[in-house]
């Protein structure tokens, strides 16, 4: 069983940067493809980014690549998401999940996560 905390959401301007981390309590954190996926009002919710095991693959979804930058501390159970130039229409509230997996592949789908934590909101101003 896992339980994780997303924390480092708020308001930011249009252009500006936000920092969410997420942080997993337990052992075999590294045990764990780490994903983040964002939920904005009236849409399904979509897949943002993931992180193999040991950091050594990342995926990102279209819209941000070359924005948002995934990456993850195994020794204090967290995973980040620094996003850059954020714009209105990333606002959403924004979920950490963990997919326990033996190998390096990356999950994206997000019926294939086990353990999801209670959301983060980040709202972006124009």
């Amino acid at each position: 069983q896992v339980q994780l905390v997303e924390s480092g959401g708020g308001l930011v301007q249009a252009g500006g940067s936000l920092r969410l981390s997420c942080t997993a309590s337990g052992s075999g954190f590294s045990m764990y493809c780490m994903g983040w996926f964002r939920q904005a009002p009236g849409k399904e919710r979509e897949f943002v980014a993931a992180i193999s095991r040991f950091g050594e693959n990342t995926d990102y979804a279209s819209s941000m690549k070359g924005r948002f930058t995934i990456s993850r501390d195994n020794t204090r159970n967290t995973v980040y998401l620094q996003m850059n130039s954020l714009r209105p229409d990333d606002t959403a509230v924004y979920y950490c999940a963990a997919s326990y997996i033996t190998n390096n592949y990356l999950i994206i789908r997000d019926s294939s996560y086990d353990y999801w934590g209670q959301g983060t909101q980040v709202t972006v101003s124009s």
